[in-house]
């Protein structure tokens, strides 16, 4: 937790209302979510129990399976989630538009729109990930046939559970991720992870307190789980006796599990109201152009016959994807912080960013030092607030990310601890291609400008071998290997003793010399 996560919070608890973290959304709100809201049957490995999913807010679809531990059962509950799904997400293949690739020389194709899923809670998104894994491997021939709708939904799941895995991403949002990351409340983490003790704090019901509404938010029978585990009271009492029969009663199972998922179904709707009262940040629909270009490249592969996605990555592709996730992780904190001056607070308490007027420069300043002369002008920044870099270090202000500073030096006025600092910068980039700045593109005196460590520049991925080229402990092909590649010399010679095996004429040590004994013995 943050220094500023941690005042937030113990000034929610003062003032009894929630604080902003955020003054922009970070996340892409589509117009049509699809809200999927599972649960799973308790004791059993990832065993569908029932789901509520739909995109319209007042007429949601409950899926239920009648006895969760039949085969078929949970596969004729797969086929209806496929149903419902599949045709959310292949509404959005329709129109393209052209994207310029390789500087305007050449042209690709991709969607206009994508779709994005909604689950309540972290547990939604592992649920569904387990689920397309169960899924995405079932065979539509045999013995065992499920419908060719079930491992098209297992892979569209897998698609789906590794978008969430990139930071950024819109594809697939669970609630409390989401509005945890844009208020903060004056309850604990784990608190938090409830949807409803967490709307408690932020849409409090009318004529009740946030403590009121948080406290109420525990109790099953007010507030029942977001899923996909269930209330071990409400499985004992009221799902156990319906299942105990060889035929439970659809009817009266639909009736008690809707009960149980409406109110969250009614909470998921209330959250998007309340992220929608954000503007939208700047650098979000950069993003989402991200998630239609992943959305549209598994179109293709689906529609070119692809094979489905591998159990387990490779050494290789392991390593590529986590380097992938490392660097949308990186770019994403970049970017939030130069969308939203709340979360580049956290680095100016640092020192990793610092705000200041700038007092001197000089806009012509040309550096003929090196091979051929080049516009390098300087300015003065002028600021009291702490400033963690040293000369050398490269900075980059929000306002002109395509522009570095370089800093010449640092100077503190006075030795107190409220005193301001000089820092002295040299420009480059982002001035055009002359020798003379395009207007606006240096700093003027008087400006307010703000500076920091953080870098938006494009950070190409790593460079990795072939899986052929690898080791064969990391997957690549087995070493060759004869005995007739081994020296002579490591041969063991068959008329040479063993010096491991003992000489049977040699007496054992550890037996005992019958002369020594004594005679009466």
């Amino acid at each position: 937790m943050s220094t500023l996560t941690a005042l937030a919070r113990a000034q929610a608890f003062a003032e009894a209302r929630a604080q902003p973290l955020a003054t922009v959304r970070h996340l892409h709100l589509h117009e049509r979510p699809l809200i999927l809201i599972p649960y799973a049957m308790a004791g059993e490995a990832n065993a569908p129990l029932a789901a509520m999913v739909g995109t319209d807010r007042d007429n949601p679809r409950l899926l239920v399976v009648a006895q969760p531990r039949n085969r078929d059962d949970r596969f004729a509950f797969a086929a209806e989630l496929a149903a419902i799904l599949i045709g959310y997400v292949d509404s959005f293949a329709g129109q393209t538009e052209a994207v310029a690739v390789d500087r305007g020389r050449d042209v690709r194709y991709r969607f206009t729109d994508a779709p994005q899923l909604w689950v309540p809670n972290p547990g939604g998104v592992d649920f569904l990930k387990l689920f397309g894994r169960s899924t995405r491997f079932r065979s539509t021939e045999g013995e065992y046939a499920v419908p060719a709708s079930v491992p098209l939904l297992g892979r569209w799941l897998t698609f789906f559970a590794a978008s969430a895995e990139m930071a950024g991403s819109s594809l697939l949002l669970n609630g409390v991720q989401a509005l945890s990351s844009h208020w903060a409340t004056g309850q604990s983490g784990a608190e938090d992870a409830q949807l409803a003790a967490l709307m408690g704090w932020l849409d409090p019901p009318p004529g009740m307190t946030v403590f009121e509404a948080a406290a109420a938010a525990e109790d099953p029978s007010v507030a029942p789980p977001a899923g996909p585990a269930t209330d071990p009271s409400f499985d004992n009492h009221v799902l156990a006796p319906l299942l105990s029969s060889a035929a439970p009663s659809l009817v009266a199972l639909s009736d008690v599990l809707r009960g149980q998922l409406l109110p969250t179904w009614n909470l998921m709707w209330r959250a998007l109201d309340l992220l929608r009262t954000l503007p939208v940040a700047a650098r979000v629909a950069g993003r989402w152009d991200s998630d239609r270009d992943a959305y549209s490249a598994f179109v293709q592969h689906l529609e070119e016959g692809g094979p489905p996605q591998p159990r387990r990555d490779g050494a290789v592709a392991a390593a590529a994807r986590l380097s992938r996730l490392e660097n949308a992780a990186t770019r994403y904190a970049v970017q939030r912080a130069f969308d939203d001056p709340l979360v580049m607070a956290e680095y100016r308490l640092s020192g990793a960013a610092f705000a200041g007027e700038v007092t001197l420069a000089k806009a012509d300043r040309i550096d003929d030092t090196g091979k051929r002369p080049v516009l390098r002008p300087r300015i003065m920044v002028v600021t009291s607030e702490p400033v963690g870099v040293a000369a050398g270090a490269v900075l980059t202000s929000p306002s002109r990310p395509s522009q570095k500073a370089k800093v010449i030096s640092v100077t503190r006025l006075d030795a107190s601890a409220a005193s301001k600092s000089e820092v002295l910068l040299e420009l480059s980039g982002g001035m055009g291609r002359k020798m003379v700045a395009e207007p606006g593109s240096v700093p003027e005196v008087g400006e307010r400008l703000l500076l920091t460590t953080l870098n938006e520049a494009y950070r190409p991925g790593g460079a990795f071998p072939e899986p052929d080229q690898t080791p064969w402990t990391h997957g690549g092909p087995p070493v060759p290997f004869s005995v007739s590649d081994l020296p002579d010399a490591s041969l063991p010679d068959p008329s040479t003793p063993d010096p491991s095996t003992p000489d049977p004429s040699t007496p054992d040590p550890s037996t005992p010399d019958p002369s020594l004994q004594d005679s009466d013995q």
